[in-house]
């Protein structure tokens, strides 16, 4: 294979992906000029010639950076308790027992309950920082309890028979197998840490934040902000989305590619 086979392969899938955004955008364009009232549904152009415009404000920044922070925060915690909590599990069966009905409930349970509880207790300047949490935290450990499970047999036992460390094991064999759980678990979860950490914000309104920017937006019929706001959370969802993940297999590639340097050696 060329090197210019990836290449022309990655705008092969590219176009497709595009016509499909132009049909939508298309679609989007002839509804409102079907319905032609503005207050109800403005066009795509009216949306990104607003959200340009508040792209030219201190304010917007301010609240991206603001709620970025938090879902962000949210999400960091959600990985790092995932994660001990699987271990723990992996290790220790009365913890996975006590444990998984909790994630059954916080799965089963509507965003809009836990925002109105967690407001009886939290600041709502903290509101998406839990939610964020509470959507990621049973998607983190579901995949990464499944992704222990899932080690070879085989390779934990001639890790036995060499009598490699448990650290060394976990390394070596484990990690191995989590990891494409750990993506998944990333890729199914990090929209929706986004979506409900807004959404969190719309109810809780902590000041400058992107939920309390879409509700003044909202409560003063300022539709095409509404849709300029919506477009913009859209756009910074997939781009931490697309970060992160991004972020995961380039450590990935680095740890498989160390791990295949201690196997040689």
């Amino acid at each position: 294979m060329s090197p210019a086979d990836p290449v022309k392969s990655k705008y092969k899938r590219l176009i497709p992906r595009l016509g499909a955004a132009l049909f939508w955008l298309a679609a989007w364009q002839g509804l409102s000029m079907l319905i032609g009232q503005e207050i109800l549904l403005v066009s795509p152009v009216v949306a990104m010639r607003t959200l340009w415009r508040l792209m030219g404000t201190a304010d917007f920044y301010r609240a991206v950076l603001s709620s970025f922070g938090r879902i962000l925060l949210g999400f960091a915690l959600a990985t790092a308790a995932g994660v001990a909590l699987s271990v723990l599990s992996g290790v220790f069966s009365p913890v996975k027992t006590l444990v998984e009905p909790l994630m059954h409930v916080i799965k089963a349970t509507p965003v809009a309950s836990f925002v109105i509880l967690a407001l009886i207790f939290i600041r709502a300047r903290n509101l998406s920082v839990f939610i964020s949490f509470l959507m990621v935290l049973p998607i983190m450990y579901t995949n990464l309890t499944a992704g222990i499970a899932a080690a070879d047999p085989r390779l934990l036992q001639m890790a036995k028979v060499f009598r490699l460390s448990p650290l060394r094991t976990a390394f070596s064999v484990r990690l191995i197998a989590v990891y494409p759980y750990f993506l998944s678990a990333c890729s199914l979860s990090l929209g929706m840490c986004w979506k409900a950490g807004v959404a969190a914000e719309v109810i809780g309104l902590p000041d400058k934040s992107i939920g309390e920017a879409l509700y003044r937006a909202k409560l003063y019929f300022a539709t095409p902000e509404v849709y300029a706001w919506t477009l913009a959370i859209i756009l910074l969802s997939l781009a931490f989305e697309k970060g992160v993940l991004a972020l995961t297999r380039r450590l990935g590639a680095a740890f498989a590619a160390q791990n295949e340097e201690r196997g040689v050696e």
